[in-house]
């Protein structure tokens, strides 16, 4: 007779095969069961280099709410399993909202079910939804110890919490004020703090490369991880776009690639509002409310911001030269080790109007920086 951990994993692998019933089963058998093929599922994953954001990305954007939910809490209960989380695995669950609020001497199958008002069955069929999802993911280059390893103790280096504080901030502002001539000062006072702060540290903290992983909307893609490409040139840092997953891989130190998500963030927030406002009260059809012009909008916008990140960024202190390259060094040995083989992509620009328009916009930004 086959078990319900083999009734799961088959109907995960073919979605024509029937579900299991858990009618002649206790609560425990059936709960059992669940943890243990998501278990096996999870040690594949995180053997093969994902992390609780990355699999909870996929599964928001694939899924319903309810294998989202089932998720989130199979994530707080894997955790339980490891007696040692890297400092960034921890925030991550904390970020999804991953936490026990059911009663461990109880099954917790039974007690998903009753909160979200579902039958034990139903309960089955959105693990094996998930399951399904999870048994479909890549593997993924490993960017930080896995959770339970020595090494997943090492807590970050170089991350000043007072400079991420107050480059939030600043953002925020940025990105909450409806005058655009404002939130690009704002963000340009940003990008000064972290130019200025990165200077005054580089010559007397040894370089250390890590990577990190930023998820985007799909809409639009190109030129949203054009964005984020660009603002991780001006700060030291490179990126590998995985547009068939929705991500932008970055390799960079630790504090710049808080900074290279910060900042992105702040100019995609800003550019999108930029580009919707150049097609507000155009009629249906017009050009700039098409595909194409929004398209070579981000695209341009990327461009010109690029250009004068350069120039902003250019450092004319030949003291810090050798220390500029020793990080580039890094960076770049990390990023092979990482990234043996890339490609690149070229994106054609099929709208002359939604281009002039997307560099007007970001002629606008104040990016100048007097150090």
């Amino acid at each position: 007779m086959e078990s319900l951990r083999q009734a799961m994993w088959r109907a995960a692998a073919n979605r024509r095969a029937p579900l299991p019933r858990t009618s002649e089963l206790s609560a425990t058998e059936v709960d059992d069961a669940a943890r243990a093929v998501l278990r096996r599922a999870f040690d594949h994953l995180w053997g093969n280099g994902w992390l609780p954001y990355d699999v909870h990305e996929v599964v928001r954007r694939n899924e319903d709410d309810r294998v989202l939910s089932f998720l989130v809490d199979s994530l707080a209960a894997d955790a339980e399993r490891f007696p040692v989380l890297h400092p960034r695995w921890r925030e991550q669950l904390a970020e999804v909202g991953a936490e026990v609020w059911w009663d461990r001497d109880q099954p917790h199958l039974d007690q998903w079910a009753t909160r979200h008002i579902e039958r034990r069955d139903d309960a089955v069929a959105v693990v094996v939804a998930l399951l399904a999802r999870l048994m479909t993911l890549p593997a993924l280059p490993r960017i930080i110890p896995e959770p339970g390893s020595p090494l997943a103790e090492v807590d970050h280096h170089g991350v000043d919490r007072k400079v991420l504080n107050r480059v939030r901030g600043l953002l925020a502002k940025a990105e909450s004020t409806p005058f655009p001539e404002e939130a690009e000062a704002l963000s340009a006072k940003a990008q000064e703090l972290v130019n200025r702060h990165a200077l005054q540290r580089m010559p007397t903290e040894a370089p250390a490369a890590t990577s990190r992983r930023m998820w985007l909307d799909k809409r639009y893609f190109d030129g949203k991880a054009h964005i984020v490409h660009v603002v991780a040139e001006a700060n030291r840092a490179r990126a590998v776009v995985y547009d068939d997953l929705g991500f932008v891989a970055l390799v960079g130190e630790e504090l710049d690639l808080e900074i290279v998500e910060l900042l992105s963030t702040s100019l995609l927030v800003q550019a999108t509002r930029a580009m919707v406002a150049a097609g507000d009260g155009a009629p249906k059809g017009d050009e700039t409310r098409s595909l194409g012009y929004r398209k070579s909008f981000l695209l341009s916008y990327a461009h010109r911001v690029g250009e004068r990140l350069r120039a902003v960024n250019q450092v004319d202190d030949d003291r810090l030269l050798p220390v500029l390259a020793q990080r580039k060094k890094a960076v770049d040995e990390l990023f092979g080790t990482l990234f043996a083989s890339t490609t690149s992509k070229s994106t054609r620009v099929r709208s002359a109007a939604g281009w002039d328009a997307g560099r007007a916009a970001a002629d606008r930004a104040d990016l100048s920086v007097d150090r």
